[in-house]
């Protein structure tokens, strides 16, 4: 068999090199089934494990050692990634890449040391099945005290469960890409417009956009969905526990396959502790965005004997997930106002101002492109989109400088306090010594809305080259956004050190968000050899080709393994 070939032959050579494969170790047995997900109005057939979507929480220490026995009793090939962790890279669990995947009625174990602590997840990297369920949560303890204090905590995974499979929303978006836009403009909006701004405005500013093939309320590619919380609609009401004064530790996951979730806790203030499972210096704030994939620990103090209500809406407010921290069991929250005015992009959000269209038909379509042609393409592209660039950018130019100035999807706080920003993001220690990058990489992120295909410098992952990385350097990743869509991008097996201009205090993670024309850095210290995956979070962006294999060459010696063909 195929994948207990390729476990006994990898367990040799992390042998080999000093990884242990026989210390005391956590060990889960996961089952990978079909299920029914239930969110109260629609029951659908989804994919879970050990009988559940979500599925288990799987609690880890530092320094110990993960097996993980999954067992694959779908009637397709399977996988599961551990997303944020740090591993050999034949652990990372991305078929044809990392390993072969888990055939149906197959096992297959993950071994490999638990190098960090915090709050990460795990999910299938086959097919669809993500966004139809394949999905849990892991808490990693760490080996020493946390740096911060607090008496119980939950964790609290939000999804965007849609009625439609993965396969049939690519399917529909492929033939008809603004099939799931319940939110487009109408006549009234534009005579709405057009008595704020004048006719001749309204006239032109539709104009351009239609010239781009794009509109303003394309911040959702697919809406219709329910927003869960663990698992639970907002109408089945996941509750969590606790009594007045005690200090509450929440561990945000976004598992969606699609929507950025706004989350606010009425009535409590919130204080950030952790970003993608490493430790940050306490930031109060009102609201958080939450990117797809990424993860916030917060810590909420309680005072009062009521129901407070975790209220998640989405970026593009076309839903919400909902649910109560309670002293009580059986008490729901009074759930607060939802803002229905829901968000527009702008020119800023395409890299431009209003009266700068040069070149735009042409940025409509650039998928088509080769590597080769996209340095002709850079003339057009930075002629059309002054980028906003994080190098060049300060506080006092815009509210949130991981956003154009001028964007239309600059958040604000409902009760008009403190929105959390990338800029208050910083390490509560260093991980790495401060030190200059040895080379830049350019990732232009493209794609082509009416075809719905998406790509990095305009050409698909199937078309694509490897990046290729020398072990021990440290490369700098150029992100330019030249799309009208927010893109988390995650890179495997290794950490992205985002710029936020604070030197070694810069935060780490391993999902960084790309805002609608805007440039963003991030260092990488290349301290992993293997294969790895590169790519846009969004599952029905990486699946048309936001997507990239990484070789990180040289690096200590890895007995070479045979795939069992």
């Amino acid at each position: 068999m195929k994948q207990k070939f390729f476990a006994r032959a990898l367990f040799a050579a992390l042998a080999a090199v000093g990884v242990s494969t026989t210390a005391t170790a956590a060990t889960y047995d996961l089952s990978v089934d079909y299920v029914t997900i239930d969110t109260g109005n629609t029951k659908t057939k989804g994919i879970g494990y050990n009988g559940s979507s979500p599925g288990p929480t799987l609690r880890l220490k530092e320094g110990e050692e993960a097996v993980i026995n999954v067992t694959n009793n779908l009637d397709e090939s399977t996988s599961i990634h551990w997303h944020g962790l740090i591993l050999p890279y034949q652990m990372d669990g991305v078929p044809g890449i990392s390993f072969p995947g888990i055939e149906p009625g197959e096992s297959f174990t993950y071994r490999f040391p638990v190098k960090q602590s915090g709050t990460y997840w795990f999910h299938s990297h086959s097919g669809f099945q993500e966004p139809d369920g394949a999905y849990g949560s892991i808490i990693i303890e760490p080996e020493k005290r946390e740096p911060f204090r607090f008496d119980r905590e939950y964790v609290v995974v939000l999804k965007d469960k849609h009625p439609h499979s993965g396969e049939r929303i690519l399917r529909n978006l492929k033939m008809m890409p603004d099939y799931y836009n319940r939110k487009q403009r109408t006549v009234g909006d534009f005579l709405d417009q057009a008595s704020e701004n004048g006719l001749g405005s309204a006239l032109s500013e539709s104009a351009d956009w239609g010239s781009m093939r794009m509109m303003r309320t394309d911040i959702e590619d697919v809406q219709g969905f329910t927003g869960l919380i663990n698992g639970m609609s907002p109408d089945q009401n996941w509750t969590g526990l606790f009594n007045p004064e005690e200090r509450v530790r929440l561990r945000f996951i976004n598992a969606s396959a699609m929507t950025y979730f706004d989350v606010r806790i009425p009535g409590l203030e919130m204080t950030v502790v952790q970003a993608d499972g490493n430790n940050v210096q306490p930031v109060k704030v009102d609201e958080f965005r939450i990117s797809v994939a990424e993860t916030y620990d917060v810590i909420v103090q309680p005072k009062e004997d009521k129901a407070y209500p975790i209220m998640a809406e989405s970026m593009g407010r076309s839903g919400y997930a909902f649910a109560t921290l309670a002293p009580r069991e059986g008490m729901r929250a009074q759930m607060p106002d939802l803002r229905t005015e829901s968000p527009l992009l702008t020119m800023a959000d395409m890299g431009m101002d209003h009266s700068n269209m040069a070149g735009m038909s042409d940025m409509a379509d650039m998928s088509g492109m080769s590597e080769t042609d996209s340095a002709d393409a850079d003339a057009v592209d930075h002629a059309a989109m002054g980028h906003g660039d994080m190098g060049g950018m300060t506080a006092s130019e815009n509210a949130d400088p991981f956003y154009a100035a001028g964007s239309g999807l600059v958040p604000e706080a409902a009760n008009g306090g403190k929105f959390l920003s990338y800029a208050d993001l910083k390490a509560q220690k260093p991980l790495y010594e401060d030190r200059p990058a040895t080379r830049e990489i350019e990732l232009r992120l493209t794609g082509n809305m009416e075809r719905y295909t998406w790509s990095i410098n305009g050409v698909k992952y199937e078309d694509a080259d490897p990046i290729r990385l020398k072990y021990g350097e440290r490369v700098r990743f150029k992100f330019v956004n030249e799309t009208m869509m927010s893109h988390p991008m995650h890179l495997h097996g290794m950490w992205s050190i985002l710029d936020t201009g604070k030197g070694k205090w810069d935060p780490v993670k391993h999902t960084i968000n790309i805002n609608p024309g805007m440039t963003v850095y991030s260092e990488t210290e290349v301290d992993e050899p293997g294969e790895w995956a590169f790519h846009c979070h969004l599952s029905y962006h990486m699946a048309t080709g936001m997507f990239r294999k990484v070789i990180v060459e040289g690096g200590p010696s890895v007995a070479q393994l045979e795939n069992g063909n």
